[in-house]
């Protein structure tokens, strides 16, 4: 779970002085608790303070911990104050292929993994065949994610868009977790900068994006967890 800014980087700041990186926290640490509270899952937090952590060691921390998706959280903000309503990004198609590219260039780093499989000393067809699959697939799954999240979050809250859209956003570029960026609504609407405040809002909105990953690891869920186990046990008859 990705908290938007922080530190020196305040966000988007808001009528009365609402600043983003506090609110996205707020949220972050609400969503964490209820991860924490289901069985099977183990939360992480990019940031647990008001400190700034650069957008390519956010994606390096979600690598690192080999996490199974990457949340990260947001509040838009627009010049005009009327625009509101919450949007879900996934990357962008351009955004996936130079990522592929960008992995390419460094595979003689024997660092660099794809889904755990070392690039540094395989073949330079067979690197650039497993870094495209990856990205597609990531790509793809990170596009279904989106849409869960999202229609959950139409339950209670405004749409912006009523589908995932996709961007270029630095902190998406893993090129093997299912990532995306949830925009909690515009901060520079003062109706919704005052929604985003309350805790009783902040609480809608970490269990509607709850709700809307659980129910992609239910449909998709990652080998040797409790949810592929339960789903596995479901399928299974026995005389």
């Amino acid at each position: 779970i990705d908290p938007g800014h922080g530190g020196e980087d305040p966000g988007a700041i808001g009528p009365n002085g609402v600043r983003e990186k506090r609110i996205v926290f707020s949220i972050s640490k609400r969503l964490e608790m209820l991860f924490l509270e289901e069985p099977g899952f183990a939360p992480f937090l990019v940031r647990d303070g008001d400190y700034y952590v650069s957008l390519k060691k956010r994606r390096q921390m979600a690598r690192d911990r080999r996490a199974d998706v990457f949340l990260s959280i947001h509040a838009d903000a627009f010049r005009i104050k009327n625009v509101s309503g919450v949007s879900v990004y996934a990357l962008s198609t351009k955004g996936a292929s130079s990522t592929a590219a960008s992995y390419l260039a460094q595979r003689e780093n024997s660092s660099d993994l794809i889904g755990g499989v070392s690039l540094s000393d395989k073949d330079s067809l067979l690197v650039t065949v497993l870094t495209d699959l990856s990205m597609t697939s990531t790509l793809d799954a990170s596009l279904n994610l989106g849409e869960k999240v999202l229609s959950a979050m139409g339950k209670s809250a405004k749409l912006h868009k009523d589908s995932v859209e996709q961007a270029g956003f630095a902190v998406l570029k893993s090129p093997d977790i299912p990532s995306i960026l949830i925009e909690t609504g515009f901060i520079s609407n003062p109706e919704e900068a005052d929604k985003l405040s309350t805790e009783k809002y902040q609480s809608q909105i970490a269990k509607n994006i709850f709700t809307g990953v659980y129910k992609w690891f239910s449909a998709h869920p990652p080998a040797g967890t409790l949810l592929a186990w339960q789903r596995n046990l479901k399928s299974e008859k026995y005389i």
